[in-house]
């Protein structure tokens, strides 16, 4: 449709006014400049035109100059920067909350509910909070959760430009399931709800299963948990180097193994140096990662008195054991009865797929690689043992599609929806993104943010994406 027009337009109008037609503004049409400037050698009379050489002939269609092009060089040619719209809205909107920082009646909504809630930790949060907002320190997020936070809270923080999440009553319910585990009632009752060790969270797009699993992973942290979380579970399957071990039949990736290690003892390193090694076996090794394997070495041995720590900076610092460390650390988690152990897995659901590797079958055709042919997450993926707690998230943002409802070495009763906003949630979404600056405080209103709800079927992404746009 738009290229038709400008045909139209090219035609009616004169081949000189093209440019002006296209760039309003500007009188020749727009063009690749370098971003430097070029000089000749420094003249002592710079007023004085340079004499041209007579045995430079020029050639057609070359303007003056074009010998003086050719030494420019191809990393200095770039498109001049253009000035970012949203970089003047951004600024004036962050003026404005500095502005009404002090000010305590934009944190209060219309019916009189305030928009924040006073509990100074999510332990401590009840059902009282819900449908509130509660402030985080981000340096302090990123702190408890140093293996990432998830794309969805980052974008919240960035788009309302301020750290703070809504309490809701799925998170609630999520976390105290795990707290009556770890500490049962004294008295129970038919109305407090049966425990679950394993669960998978579903749900539609954009209902919030990411910044719940992650807000649990800090309760845990909190309350003195060791938490094994993977805020992307789709790298596992993902590059990096692939190499399949003839003694499992299993194929091994050193790079991510390492990776996870790494991860793993960023906040977890204090609790491992704690905790000894219970399998004194051997660790099988390994392909390292593009060095092949070690000659004449198959295991490497766990000394008496070892602890986790010890075990996880072996695969850190060894290729060849990584891929080993990874899975014996799962078995030695499995044992560990001083600390409550949490596997929390997001981005859940890439497990159950095929990954980006291929296995060569003839010249001309490859087989793909499921993800549990793959050692590491054969290792993790089964909630099948007795007495762990995991929470698997599923991730629609990684197109792995619908998956059925009953999955391998998962119990059938383990699947949890989690909903998208409700209206009464929505309201106070809508308010506190108004309280932000993130929509327009003349054209704000209770009809106009209830055609936002409906229009966007309580998908959180897409509210904040529309807001700007309420007129």
């Amino acid at each position: 449709m738009l290229r038709s027009i400008l045909r139209s337009v090219a035609g009616s109008q004169p081949q000189s006014n093209l440019g002006k037609i296209l760039l309003p503004g500007t009188a020749e049409p727009a063009q690749l400049t370098a971003s430097r400037s070029f000089s000749a050698k420094k003249n002592s009379k710079p007023d004085k035109p340079q004499q041209a050489n007579k045995n430079v002939v020029k050639k057609k269609g070359k303007k003056d100059g074009s010998e003086d092009n050719k030494n420019v060089k191809a990393d200095d040619m770039q498109l001049s920067p253009s000035h970012d719209p949203n970089s003047g809205i951004r600024a004036e909107r962050l003026a404005r909350l500095a502005q009404n920082a002090g000010n305590k009646s934009l944190d209060v909504r219309p019916d009189g509910r305030p928009l924040f809630t006073a509990t100074p930790s999510i332990s401590k949060l009840s059902r009282r909070d819900v449908c509130h907002y509660m402030d985080f320190s981000e340096e302090e997020l990123r702190r408890v959760l140093p293996e990432g936070l998830p794309l969805g809270m980052e974008k919240e923080f960035e788009d309302s430009m301020r750290p703070a999440l809504l309490v809701r009553q799925s998170f609630l319910d999520l976390r105290d399931n795990f707290g009556r585990i770890v500490d049962p009632p004294m008295h129970t009752t038919s109305k407090i709800p049966q425990t679950r060790r394993k669960i998978v969270l579903d749900g539609p797009r954009s209902c919030g299963k990411s910044i719940a699993l992650a807000m649990l992973v800090h309760w845990a942290r909190n309350e003195g948990w060791l938490v094994f979380y993977v805020p992307r579970g789709r790298e596992w399957t993902h590059g990096g180097f692939f190499y399949k071990n003839p003694q499992t039949g299993l194929w091994d990736t050193p790079v991510q193994a390492a990776n996870i290690l790494q991860d793993f003892v960023k906040y977890n390193k204090k609790i491992l140096e704690e905790l000894r090694c219970n399998i004194t076996e051997p660790v099988p090794l390994g392909e390292g990662a593009g060095v092949g394997w070690m000659r004449g070495v198959d295991t490497m041995p766990v000394p008496e008195g070892s602890t986790l720590y010890d075990l996880a900076e072996s695969g850190i610092k060894h290729t060849h054991a990584s891929v080993g460390a990874l899975a014996r650390l799962r078995e030695e988690l499995l044992l560990v009865d001083k600390y409550p152990v949490l596997f929390a897995i997001d981005q859940y659901n890439s497990w159950f797929t095929f990954s980006e590797y291929e296995e060569p079958v003839t010249v001309r055709s490859c087989r793909p690689i499921h993800a549990r042919e793959l050692t590491t997450v054969n290792a993790f993926r089964s909630m099948m043992h007795k007495d762990m707690m995991m929470v698997g998230a599923f991730s629609h943002s990684t197109a792995v599609g619908k998956l059925r409802q009953e999955l391998p070495n998962v119990p059938p009763d383990s699947r949890v929806n989690l909903p998208r906003y409700s209206l009464d949630e929505a309201a106070t979404v809508c308010h506190y993104y108004a309280r932000q600056q993130l929509a327009n405080q003349d054209a704000f209103s209770e009809d106009n943010w209830k055609k936002i709800y409906y229009l966007a079927n309580g998908n959180g992404t897409e509210m904040r994406q529309l807001m700007p746009l309420m007129r």
